[in-house]
C-alpha cells in the first residue's frame, strides 16, 4: 500500500510540473504583455514597469527563478493585475470562499445523487427508475450557466432572505452549491444506480437473500460499500474541480472566490497569478485522486492486496 501511495505521489508530482511548465511558456506566447492597454507605453517605460517583476530577463531565466522561489520560499510572486497583492494573499483571500461553495456544493450532490442512484436500482425498470434516470440526464445536459439564472428567477425572487448574488450572510450559499451540486448529483446518482445493479446481482447477495437477512440490512451492510465505489472514484475530482473550476456559478453568483481570479488572470496576462492557479488546481487535483486511490483500497480489500 505504501509503495502505492509513493507511486501516486511521484506521478501527481510529475504531472503538476508538466502542467505548470507548459502554462509558464503558453502563456508568454500569447501575443501581448502584462502591461498592455489603451494607450501605448514607450519600450523604454514597459522595460523599467517589467524589471522588477524579472520580467526582462529571458523566459529560461525566469522559469529557474519562479520554481526557485516557489520551492525554497513558498512565493509565488506579485500579481501585476491587481498590483500591490502577492499571488499568495490573492489565493489564501479566495480559496476559503471557493472552498466552502466546493463543500456545499458536494453536500447538496450526496444527499441527493446517492439516495437517488439507491433508490433507482432497487426500484429497476420501473417509473420511479425511469423518472430518476430522466431527471439525472436532465441535471447532466442543462449547463450551469442556464440553471444558475433560473435559480435566481425562480427562488430568490420570491424568498427575501435569499439574496439573488453576494457573499453577504450565510444563506447566500445555497443558490450557488445548488447549481453547482445538482450537476455533480446528476452523475452521482447514474453511477450509483449502476454499482448498486451489479452489486445485487452478486452471488453473495443472493445468498443473503436465501438466508432471509432484511433487505435494509442487506443493502447497507452488504451492498452499499461496493456499490458506491464507481461514485467515490468520480467525486474525488470532482470536488477538486468544483472548489478551482466554478468560474461561471462564481461569477453568476458574485462569489469571490478563485475562479474570477482564473478569468482575471488569462484575460490580463497575469503571469504569476495564472502559474500560482494552475500549480495550486494541479496540487488539488493530485491530491484528490490520490485520496480516491487511498479510500479505494480501504473500502476493497482485493485492491489493498494487489497495492
Amino acid at each position: 500500500m505504501l509503495r502505492t501511495v509513493v507511486q501516486r505521489l511521484l506521478q501527481t508530482i510529475a504531472v503538476v510540473f508538466c502542467l505548470v511548465s507548459f502554462t509558464f511558456f503558453a502563456v508568454r506566447l500569447i501575443p501581448g504583455n502584462p502591461f498592455a492597454d489603451e494607450k501605448a507605453i514607450q519600450p523604454h517605460l514597459r522595460e523599467r514597469v517589467a524589471e522588477p517583476f524579472g520580467l526582462n530577463e529571458s523566459w529560461g531565466k525566469q522559469f529557474v527563478l519562479f520554481w526557485k522561489n516557489v520551492l525554497t520560499e513558498g512565493d509565488f510572486g506579485m500579481s501585476t493585475s491587481l498590483f500591490g497583492r502577492s499571488v499568495n494573499e490573492i489565493m489564501a483571500t479566495a480559496f476559503p470562499v471557493s472552498l466552502t461553495l466546493g463543500a456545499g456544493a458536494m453536500l447538496v450532490s450526496l444527499l441527493i445523487g446517492i439516495p437517488s442512484g439507491v433508490v433507482a436500482a432497487l426500484r429497476h425498470n420501473r417509473l420511479i427508475d425511469y423518472a430518476s434516470m430522466v431527471l439525472a440526464m436532465i441535471g447532466i445536459c442543462i449547463p450551469t450557466f442556464v440553471l444558475g439564472p433560473l435559480l435566481q428567477l425562480w427562488v430568490a425572487r420570491n424568498l427575501p432572505w435569499i439574496n439573488v448574488a453576494g457573499w453577504e450572510r450565510p444563506s447566500d450559499i445555497i443558490l450557488p452549491s445548488f447549481t453547482l451540486g445538482l450537476v455533480v448529483a446528476a452523475y452521482v446518482a447514474r453511477l450509483t444506480r449502476g454499482g448498486m445493479l451489479d452489486v445485487l446481482a452478486q452471488d453473495y447477495i443472493q445468498t443473503a437473500r436465501a438466508k432471509g437477512l432484511p433487505a435494509f440490512r442487506i443493502i447497507t451492510r452488504h451492498a452499499l460499500r461496493p456499490a458506491l465505489l464507481p461514485a467515490i472514484t468520480y467525486l474525488g475530482p470532482a470536488f477538486a474541480a468544483v472548489i478551482t473550476g466554478s468560474f461561471v456559478v462564481e461569477t453568476i453568483f458574485a462569489v469571490p472566490g478563485m475562479g474570477q481570479h482564473f478569468v482575471t488572470a488569462v484575460t490580463t496576462k497575469d503571469y504569476f497569478l495564472l502559474q500560482g492557479l494552475v500549480l495550486f488546481y494541479g496540487t488539488l487535483m493530485g491530491g484528490a485522486n490520490l485520496l480516491v486511490d487511498i479510500v479505494l483500497a480501504a473500502m476493497n480489500p482485493r485492491l489493498r492486496e494487489h497495492a
